[in-house]
Parts: C-alpha cells; sequence; structure tokens
C-alpha cells in the first residue's frame, strides 16, 4: 500500500517541503505519495503531515476560520500517524508557549514549552552548519536555516521527548517524541538542494511505521 506524506498548505514555506520530498521519492524510489493539505478531505488521505515553517499566528487563525483545527488536532495526536513540525509548524504543536501565548491556539501535542522569536525578529535570522551525524548518518554539515526562529525552551516530560540538537547555547532546536512525532526550530526546507533531513524523516517516521 502506497503511503501518503501531506505539507499543510495553509500558510508558510510548504512548497519547499513538497520539493524535497518528491526528490527523495524519486531519488530513493520510495513508495510514497506526496500531497499538499488544506481540506479535512487532504488530510483524511495521509498518514504522515508536515506542518512547514511561516508565521504560526496566521496559521493557527486560518485553521480555526477554515474548521480544520478538530481535525488537525485529531490527526496528529493519532499514534498511527507521523508528524513533523518545522519552526511555525513547532510552535503549532507544542504544548505550551512560554510568550505571545495569546496569539497561537496550539495543537498540544509535542511536550514542550516553547519559546517564540528566541534568537530576535527578521534581522537576526542566521544559517549555521550543524553536525547532525549522531542521528542522522553522516550528516556532519546540514545548513540549518534560523529565521525568527523559536526553541524549545523546557521539556515537560522527559521520559517522552528525546531531544536530538542542542546549540552550544543551550537551546533546544530538534526533538523527538516516541517514533512518530519530530520538531525542528530551523528550516531544514530551505536547504538548497540538501534533502537529507526530509530522508531521514520518511526513513525513520514515515516508512517504519
Amino acid at each position: 500500500m502506497v503511503k501518503c506524506v501531506g505539507v499543510l498548505a495553509l500558510q508558510g514555506a510548504f512548497l519547499e517541503h513538497v520539493q524535497h520530498l518528491e526528490r527523495c521519492v524519486l531519488e530513493k524510489e520510495y513508495d510514497l505519495k506526496v500531497i499538499t493539505v488544506k481540506t479535512p478531505e487532504e488530510l483524511s488521505r495521509c498518514d504522515a503531515l508536515i506542518i512547514p515553517g511561516g508565521e504560526s499566528t496566521a496559521m493557527s487563525l486560518i485553521a480555526q476560520r477554515t474548521g480544520m483545527f478538530p481535525h488537525l488536532r485529531k490527526f496528529v495526536h493519532d499514534p498511527t500517524k507521523a508528524t513533523w513540525g518545522t519552526c511555525a509548524g513547532l510552535i503549532y504543536i507544542s504544548k505550551e508557549l512560554a510568550n505571545e501565548k495569546e496569539l497561537v491556539q496550539p495543537l498540544e501535542l509535542l511536550q514542550v514549552r516553547v519559546r517564540r522569536n528566541a534568537f530576535g525578529r527578521q534581522a537576526q535570522s542566521f544559517i549555521q552548519s550543524c553536525n547532525f551525524s549522531q542521528f542522522i548518518p553522516g550528516c556532519h554539515d546540514f545548513p540549518a536555516v534560523f529565521i525568527r526562529a523559536p526553541v524549545i525552551e523546557k521539556i515537560l516530560d522527559e521520559e517522552a521527548v528525546k531531544p536530538l540538537f542542542t546549540l552550544d547555547d543551550g537551546f533546544i532546536v530538534a526533538a523527538a517524541q516516541g517514533n512518530n512525532i519530530l520538531a525542528t526550530s530551523f528550516h531544514p526546507e530551505l536547504a538548497e538542494n540538501d534533502s537529507r533531513f526530509h530522508d531521514w524523516f520518511l526513513q525513520q517516521f514515515v516508512l517504519k511505521q
């Protein structure tokens, strides 16, 4: 049976995720289908969902106004489904927000407290070469793009959530919960021609399910 990976397309950098996923499917010949998701019907076809970077406030409002919120909440809390939140997506799937709580209604999935705009505003955006080889074999130099990035300020359930990568200043910027939930502060979809992170997500969180 062909599995389906959806990218939430309400707002944000969803097309870049689609491009990376389709490159992985083409190069590795994975038995997967990639779609964009804007409706409950499209979401119902998915085995996995990527919630992209963008503007978490806008994403939250659009989901509520279009009636997608309860469907998204039900999907991400289904242990048979895989979910990956990047940047704004991390904010959206988090259990708690440390700041600007009134702006986002989170899906309360990932058992962490997240701080929005932890590095400052747009002008403080940066790219850092990160060594992810401890969990992605051979990935010593991934160009992680941080744009108004959030960070995981506190893990609320240390038995459930595993930190995957921490910056030198102590900020957790990648974490996993169980074998089906992934979260990153940065934008892997903006790493030009580098689909290693997406390929690892497909292998570890989608194809193994």
